[in-house]
């Protein structure tokens, strides 16, 4: 029980903080909070180079929360179907690393040129990341 209200507090705590970064973000006559969460991808763009139809096609964008805030992310979107993102639902402390993965349907052959768009309450609040390559026929 003890630990359910702690979580419960918690997690107000970081709604309102999201909320707040919304507000201030929509808002042009405020200043953007300085100790804002900030999002620092080691790559944006993933190269699979040539690849097998049916191989795996998984693929991790490392980041970090570089801010002085709780980093949320919102549901990541991408520009197709064959191209599903997972991402860490709790928040990131500051500091913190987290990844995200991107799987490609492999099953579809030629070139993959697809974009995930990353959503937070971070300063850089739209962050885009890109796989690319080439699938071929299996022999």
């Amino acid at each position: 029980m003890k630990r359910f209200l702690i979580l419960l507090g918690v997690s107000l705590m970081v709604s309102t903080i999201a909320f707040g970064q919304a507000e201030t973000l929509n808002n042009n006559t405020q200043t953007q909070n300085p100790n804002a969460p900030e999002i620092t991808f080691d790559k944006v763009i993933h190269d699979y180079g040539i690849m097998k139809k049916g191989s795996n096609g998984k693929c991790e964008f490392r980041f970090t929360n570089t801010g002085k805030e709780p980093l949320i992310l919102s549901r990541p979107r991408s520009n197709c179907g064959c191209t599903v993102p997972t991402w860490p639902r709790q928040p990131i402390l500051p500091g913190k690393s987290e990844i995200i993965t991107v799987v490609y349907d492999t099953y579809r052959m030629g070139m993959i040129n697809k974009a995930v768009t990353i959503f937070s309450n971070a300063k850089n609040n739209a962050v885009v990341l890109r796989i690319k390559g080439r699938i071929e026929k299996a022999k």
